[in-house]
């Protein structure tokens, strides 16, 4: 393999210029507030006045400029087992990162991307995800150098030998041609979106974005505006507030449906390919190796309609939990993924019997949750009779709620794998692989061991500090038999 060096498409210059006017926001947004949102001083002021649109005006020079700078000095090469990155606006630095280092690389194909059939690509490493961000990138190169380069990767860690690095065409068209393992549909997307549950999400963005306003924004000004707009009346109130969580709501929504476009899996010997989004594509490889286990979630309105989420228990996650997970299926019919899930990974086998928690177990499921919320419920009853009475009602769901969590317990082993079935509200179900589990603990306490109960915690290999699944209340014997299997 020589040593040539390459360079990324020229679009990367405007790509870099991007990322800084995006860093400059801000800065800009508080000058504009500071100035009173006043943009006549800006052209009809005193020299003076004009200063703050003089320094934004050579910011985004040098945003401009540097950009370009970091796109010519930028070159990356490979040989027979290392990437090699050259790069710096005022020192040049080198980084070289061994193959045996590189756990993936993803794929994500932006709105400048697109029309000049580029890619932009993310290299993620151990480290990366300590750090929680990709070990490199390279931010703009053509779609068949970047199949050619993840070829050559796994070709290089697999002991074979290449003479080229760059893709053609040919190979792409084939790519292209080859039959998807699986499509979401139209109407599971539709169904995905309106049930997603991301209004929350766009709530706490707009809150993250005034967060950092918040020296700036009058608390006084807008409380007495609320005090004033309680007077209207409540019909008028619950009207308002409806309608800002409907729009939160449709907002959701559309972001759920760019986020999740076309979202289609390929599957090849080593691994799977997962595609999604309208407006950024995103192209995830999945190595079989990685996957530590498989996690099905079905909240209780989907359970209802008999729909669940299949997500993968990837090795190598970030210092979030939520980012080691893999969605394979964001929202499919429980019965196909119980049929699609053993083409795709042959030892996981859906269970056929379960063992459940038995039926002493029961109360340890509600007991504490009914403790410490009787004296909350009596001093509501007290101090707000009696509309405080209201809330004796808590009580009878949170009994119902345990007596839920302990039906929904359950386990079952074959020779290969260990599945574990629990409840919050929603339901987790977990196929862990022998092989993948990290560990098993026992744990017992005082009135579980009076009536021969205990609980288990197994631990896998995904993120940073691993996911653990607990098992509570089971019968001692099953717990001791899942130990058992556990031991070599």
């Amino acid at each position: 393999m020589s040593n040539e060096r390459y360079k990324l498409h020229p679009v990367s210059a405007v790509l870099n210029f991007l990322k800084g006017l995006k860093e400059l926001l801000l800065p800009f947004l508080f000058l504009f507030i500071a100035n009173g949102f006043n943009l006549d001083a800006f052209t009809q002021g005193s020299w003076w006045d004009r200063i703050p649109a003089l320094i934004g005006l050579a910011a985004l020079l040098f945003v401009g400029i540097s950009g370009v700078i970091k796109w010519k000095r930028f070159m990356y090469w490979v040989d027979e087992d290392e990437l090699h990155m050259q790069y710096g606006l005022f020192v040049k630095k080198n980084r070289t990162i061994p193959f045996e280092r590189i756990q993936s690389l993803t794929f994500t194909e932006g709105i400048l991307h697109r029309p000049l059939k580029l890619i932009k690509v993310k290299i993620e490493t151990a480290s990366s995800n300590i750090m929680d961000k990709s070990e490199a990138e390279l931010t703009a190169i053509t779609l068949q150098d970047a199949e050619a380069l993840e070829r050559y990767i796994e070709d290089a860690k697999q002991g074979k030998k290449q003479v080229t690095f760059h893709g053609t065409d040919e190979t792409l068209e084939n790519e292209e041609k080859r039959k998807p393992f699986y499509q979401m549909a139209t109407k599971d997307l539709l169904l995905l979106a309106t049930t997603s549950g991301g209004i929350g999400v766009v709530f706490s963005g707009i809150a993250v974005f005034l967060s950092q306003f918040s020296e700036l924004i009058p608390y006084e000004a807008i409380y007495s505006e609320l005090v004033a707009f309680l007077h209207f009346g409540a019909i008028i109130v619950i009207t308002i507030v409806f309608i800002v969580l409907l729009i939160g709501w449709l907002l959701s929504v559309l972001l759920t449906l760019i986020n999740f476009h076309q979202f289609t899996i390929w599957r090849s010997d080593h691994q799977l390919t997962i595609s999604r989004g309208l407006l950024e594509k995103k192209k995830v490889a999945v190595p079989f190796e990685r996957v530590q286990g498989i996690q099905l979630h079905e909240n209780p309105l989907r359970q209802l309609f008999g729909y669940c989420t299949v997500m993968i228990e990837s090795a190598g996650g970030g210092l979030k939990e939520e980012e080691a997970k893999v969605k394979l299926f964001p929202l499919i019919k429980t019965e196909k993924a119980k049929r699609l899930l053993p083409e795709l990974f042959p030892t996981y086998e859906w269970p056929k019997e379960w063992e459940h928690s038995p039926t002493r177990a029961r109360a340890f499921f509600f007991r504490l949750d009914f403790l410490w919320m009787v004296p909350a419920v009596a001093a509501c009853s007290y101090f707000f009779f009696p509309y405080g009475l209201f809330s004796l009602l808590l009580l009878p769901v949170v009994v119902g709620i345990g007596i839920w969590q302990h039906r929904s317990t359950a386990f079952a082993t074959n020779n290969k794998v260990v599945a574990m079935r629990t409840r919050g509200i929603s339901l987790r179900t977990f196929l862990i692989e022998k092989r993948r589990v990290q560990s098993m603990e026992l744990s017992q306490s005082i009135f579980a061991r009076r009536k021969s109960l205990a609980s288990i915690k197994t631990t896998i290999k995904s993120s940073v500090l691993g996911t653990k699944v607990k098992l509570p209340y089971m019968e001692e014997k099953q717990v001791v038999s899942i130990m058992n299997w556990f031991r070599p």
